[in-house]
């Protein structure tokens, strides 16, 4: 195999120390960074969906190859920049008000990132203002997260406060998180609804445009 099929194969078995092996091999080698991401990084996570959709991967076995590609893109990211390789797309992400769980949210954001698009992670517990924020300083995209039942009615909240702040037309609103469903994010006006991390990356796509 060529070193961009396996760092590609390396991110799907979320082998992280030979993905930095090969990551560094086909720099020295002197492939793109931007080839390095998107045939090696991107198409490895791409699979990794795949397979979580097919059923022949789990929550656990994402995690790992998103671990895997976090690693790999801390060492890539100097030389995208370098190159001066553009992101794909601005994100702004974050659990809602009143929630701290972090899993979902902190997979999707990786798997985004690994997507190619530029992601400002929010954290838990994030209030309307710093959704508002992230729009003001150039959010293209706005992933709310709930885990709860009792704090997904807060997404609603949200997305009232962008209409009277007067940016919600400024982005696209996704949501996501175990109780939500495609109606719930069409009662409370949000653009898109994403199931789990592997189908958020699509979904983000096909509402950009992409």
């Amino acid at each position: 195999m060529s070193v961009i099929e396996e760092l590609r194969q390396s991110v799907i078995e979320a082998e992280t120390d030979a993905v930095s092996v090969y990551l560094k091999q086909a720099l020295d080698d002197k492939i793109s960074p931007d080839t390095i991401l998107n045939e090696g990084l991107i198409s490895g996570m791409r699979e990794v969906g795949r397979l979580f959709e097919a059923g022949e991967f789990f929550v656990p076995e994402m995690l790992l190859a998103a671990r895997t590609m976090e690693a790999a893109l801390k060492i890539l990211k100097p030389h995208l920049a370098e190159q001066g390789v553009e992101p794909v797309g601005k994100v702004a992400i974050g659990t809602v008000k009143g929630d701290l769980h972090d899993i979902g949210k902190s997979l999707v954001s990786t798997m985004l990132e690994g997507g190619g698009f530029a992601v400002t992670d929010l954290g838990v517990d994030v209030q309307p203002e710093q959704f508002i924020e992230a729009i003001q300083n150039g959010a293209e995209v706005v992933a709310i997260s709930a885990l709860l039942t009792t704090t997904m009615m807060n997404m609603k909240t949200t997305i009232e406060a962008l209409k009277e702040a007067g940016v919600r037309d400024k982005a696209l609103i996704m949501v996501g998180g175990a109780p939500v469903t495609e109606d719930f994010a069409k009662e409370i006006g949000a653009d898109g609804y994403a199931p789990d991390a592997s189908a958020s990356v699509r979904r983000v796509r096909e509402l950009m445009g992409l």
